[in-house]
């Protein structure tokens, strides 16, 4: 290659990240981004003409030629490489300073592949932006690794191959736009079965008893609970099966009856210590974060979702904050172990800091990244007082959480103790002679960690339990003392089904599971609430009856795909590949066509030999008593299998019993969640649902009938038409499709209560409420956003939907006098200002418009993503969104590919070629 004499040109993913590098590498460096990826498999429809009938004319991989990629620059990045080159042509070297993971080495790969560079190449890497991290990363770079390209490329062929072979059978099957994915269906696999087993849970109770004691002085009282009855343990929530079984083995179910005799026969009597035990307590501080366990904490403790936490995590190592944050590994770097003592030993004091540094070498399953866990950046860690005027809101708070357990994994154990105390009462009543009541209490004598952090919990009862209990202290008792009852109360309680899924346990149990990646876990759980596979109530994560369709699918006819030891077995071929150790091509082979020494069937036999399947049947979920939920194509209903007088199992009618000609059926909205719909609750949705469809008379003017419907989207009056009116047409012409009238009901309306009057008024909008001075008709309208009048093309809201019937013309015309306050005549106020723009140097500004919150500075407007909140979002992040749409340049729509995309088919030997003399090597 030959060298240039001008400057060294780095090329990372995102501008932020390039504005901090370039400030530390000086005046012989331009730094530029790519804006993530560059090329990818375009959709088959976007290939050319002559294409689309050729190899790669089903996926865009060759799947019969070693699996061969066919590549293109996306549309929207053409200016950009275009760029790039530009640049690339005055500059003496090419730095590729993208992530060191899988897909930072595959964007500096397809960079190299579109530019082309006659210049020398090397390979920058870094886990911190740090002046002294990106310093010593120019002077040690290294080549390309081709085998984690290999791994990255073989990940986004297998993406392929599962989506396009399976979302077609679940377009045929159950409903035309849905999608598979290889980690997605896994994860809604997961939340389907969690709500399985919520919805098979019986619920049980049982009671104990809870009582104050003390012996001597009121400052000494201490609660104990009934802990066993005539020396049989007390049966507690553990000791029942799911089903409602007791499972528990030589304990006693209470009922209320028996507690409530317990309690009345404690209190006038005297308990006694039979047993006091202390031992010591100590507690470890967790490990530093990996990518799971940072979003697992920032759900439980700042309230933030996966994707926003990657996010602000993301905007915090770009600008130098924390190092990168996709990784498996809780290891500290020695510099970061010894930062971490000191900064620990300089706030809380030498004790508080173990003699000797804390090592946390253990990985997760199938732990894939080779680098730091995420800490603060740095060989020196800036505490959150010293970045408190640099960072706002999220981050600072995300910074505050990493620094915090970050010093804290190397500080000292807490300790205290712990003590247990078991008390008898001779109570002398039936079925409970003697009765035991116990009580603990732990003490911390020194905090040690703690004094810095205490990890969060998933269960938030459980966590305040244990807190109650680590703060409570029982008074110094000896076996033998008596003790005074002043207090006993029966206390009944009831088992709790299985906690539905959050975020953060989503990602735990994922990770446990050996499922997906670091990088994939807060995309996975987006993609499945994008999909209609999943909403959330809360925090929890609930499975749609779409979800429950596609997952029974996906069970009984690609159970391998959804299995979960194949699916983590995959991501270790995966490694494998990264490593070196497993070749690409035979990886693919296995999983597409087969294994014949195994009789493994491929990818594409489970596709062709699907056999016939019941697309009712596979969108059916029964729910007892003869009653069944179906996910139809405009979504999911009840529907009664078995009236009322017909014997479920032989299908006998009781004497004198109606039975309907066609099933009942009630639509379902979208409020209730699955494990709610019980078949109490289907009758009374289908009772409610008697009144939808009511005839409520005919229309005077056209003998149409009208009905009352009750509608997913809410209550609505319609007419009918019939057959031969809709045929009704001239001779020789097409006839025109009649559309009977349609209105939704007002808010104050209910359908048991609508009169053929109200209904025919609501029909009878829009009104015509008169005209202007020129004769501009100005009608009174029902929208969606509400009541409006409108005129030509200008629109006016109403207040209340009365209106509609009530206003007059001389009110209108009043109304229309007035400025109009939305629009180009006067323009609402800024929703926030977030400061001047460091590119543009303009005033940049968060506004609200037509297809939602969005930024300018006055010449480039970027769409705030889906987890901005226009009200919280800080100048970092709007700036950030401004530099991504200038780099994307002006929203082209998107063309077929030229033919000239075939120069990269032809290359691909090349490539190919190229790589494996790179791995020879």
């Amino acid at each position: 290659m030959a060298a240039g004499k001008g400057r060294k040109l780095v090329i990372v993913e995102s501008p932020a990240k390039a504005k901090t590098i370039a400030g530390y590498l000086g005046g012989d460096f331009e730094v530029e981004a790519s804006v993530g990826h560059i090329r990818d498999l375009p959709n088959p429809s976007e290939l050319p003409a002559d294409m689309k009938k050729g190899p790669f004319g089903k996926f865009a991989v060759d799947v019969d030629n070693g699996f061969e990629p066919y590549y293109v620059v996306d549309p929207d990045k053409k200016k950009k490489v275009a760029e790039l080159k530009r640049l690339l042509k005055d500059a003496s070297e090419l730095y590729l300073a993208t992530d060191e993971d899988r897909e930072g080495e595959a964007i500096a790969w397809h960079l190299l592949e579109a530019l082309k560079p006659r210049v020398p190449v090397k390979r920058m890497v870094f886990h911190e932006i740090t002046r002294e991290a990106i310093q010593r990363a120019v002077n040690d770079t290294r080549e390309i690794d081709t085998a984690m390209v290999d791994a990255q490329e073989t990940r986004r062929i297998l993406d392929r191959l599962y989506g396009y072979e399976v979302s077609p059978v679940l377009w045929r099957k159950v409903r035309q736009g849905l999608s598979a994915g290889r980690v997605q269906s896994v994860a809604t696999r997961m939340v389907v079965e969690r709500e399985r087993e919520r919805m098979a849970f019986v619920r049980s109770s049982y009671w104990d008893v809870e009582g104050d004691f003390t012996p001597e002085a009121a400052s000494q009282q201490f609660t104990a609970r009934l802990s066993s009855v005539d020396g049989t343990r007390v049966a507690t929530g553990r000791d029942f099966a799911d089903d409602g079984r007791l499972t528990g083995k030589g304990v006693v179910h209470l009922d209320e009856a028996l507690a409530t005799r317990i309690a009345a026969a404690c209190l006038p009597l005297t308990a006694r210590v039979t047993d006091v035990q202390e031992k010591p307590y100590t507690r470890r501080p967790s490990a530093p974060f990996t990518t799971s366990t940072l979003q697992q904490e920032a759900s439980r403790k700042l309230r933030m979702s996966s994707k926003n936490a990657m996010r602000v995590a993301q905007r915090l190592y770009e600008n130098g904050y924390i190092t990168y944050m996709r990784t498996d590994s809780t290891t500290l770097s020695d510099a970061a172990t010894t930062a971490a003592r000191s900064q620990a030993r300089d706030l809380y004091g030498a004790e508080y800091v173990p003699d000797s540094p804390r090592r946390y070498e253990k990985k997760v399953k199938n732990a894939q990244e080779a680098h730091e866990a995420i800490r603060p950046a740095g060989d020196r860690f800036r505490s959150p007082a010293q970045v408190a005027g640099s960072l706002r809101g999220e981050e600072f708070a995300l910074y505050e959480l990493i620094w915090k357990r970050t010093v804290a994994s190397q500080m000292a154990d807490a300790r205290g103790s712990t003590a247990t105390v078991k008390l008898a009462v001779d109570t002398a009543i039936e079925g409970a002679q003697s009765v035991e009541f116990s009580a603990s209490g732990t003490v911390i004598t020194f905090k040690g960690f703690l004094a810095a952090y205490e990890e969060g919990r998933d269960d938030e009862a459980a966590a305040r339990a244990d807190a109650a209990a680590e703060e409570r202290r029982l008074p110094k008792l000896s076996a033998g003392v008596p003790l005074e009852v002043v207090r006993a109360e029966a206390d009944g309680h009831e088992t709790s089904p299985p906690a539905r899924f959050t975020e953060a346990t989503l990602v735990k149990a994922m990770e446990e599971r050996g499922i997906g990646r670091p990088s994939t876990y807060a995309a996975t759980i987006g993609t499945i609430q994008d999909r209609g596979y999943v909403f959330t109530k809360g925090q929890a994560l609930v499975p749609t009856w779409l979800a429950f369709a596609v997952t029974r699918l996906l069970e009984e006819h690609f159970g391998n795909l959804v299995d979960y030891e194949f699916t983590a077995s995959m991501e270790e071929d995966l490694d494998r590949i990264a490593n070196g150790d497993e070749g690409r091509v035979e990886w693919l082979k296995r999983f597409y066509f087969g294994e014949e020494a195994t009789s493994a069937a491929g990818l594409r036999s489970l596709v062709e030999d699907l056999g016939e399947i019941d697309a009712k049947e596979i969108s059916t979920i029964p729910i007892g008593d003869g009653m069944v939920v179906r996910v139809g194509r405009y979504g999911p209903y009840v529907e009664e299998l078995a009236p009322a007088g017909v014997d479920l199992a032989t299908g006998e009618v009781a004497e004198g019993a109606e039975v309907p000609a066609t099933p009942r059926r009630a639509t379902i909205t979208d409020d209730i969640a699955p494990d709610e719909m019980t078949p109490e609750m289907a009758r009374e949705l289908l009772e409610v649902a008697a009144d939808d469809g009511k005839v409520l008379g005919k229309d005077p003017e056209t003998g149409r009938e009208i009905v009352a419907r009750a509608g997913r989207y809410g209550p609505y009056v319609t007419e009918v038409i019939e057959d031969d009116e809709a045929a009704d047409k001239p001779k020789g012409k097409k006839a025109a499709k009649v559309k009977p009238r349609t209105a939704s009901l007002f808010k104050d309306m209910e359908l048991s209560t609508l009169t053929l009057d109200d209904a025919l008024k609501l029909l009878s909008l829009p009104r015509v409420v008169g005209a202007d001075a020129e004769g501009a008709p100005i009608t009174a309208q029902n929208g969606r956003y509400g009541p409006y009048l409108k005129k030509g093309t200008d629109s006016r809201s109403l207040t209340t939907e009365q209106q509609l019937f009530d206003i007059t013309l001389e009110e209108a015309l009043a109304i229309y006098a007035q400025p109009k306050q939305r629009g180009r005549a006067a323009a609402t106020p800024p929703l926030k200002e977030l400061g001047t723009d460091p590119v543009s140097s303009k005033p940049v500004v968060v506004k609200d418009g037509r297809f939602g919150p969005y930024v300018t500075d006055g010449e480039t407007n970027a769409t705030l993503r889906k987890d901005d909140d226009p009200a919280a979002i800080t100048p970092e992040r709007g700036y950030e969104l401004l530099a991504e749409k200038r780099a994307k340049g002006p929203t082209t729509r998107k063309r077929a590919v030229k033919k000239t995309a075939k120069k990269t088919a032809k290359k691909a030997t090349a490539r190919t070629t190229k790589k494996a003399t790179a791995k020879k090597a």
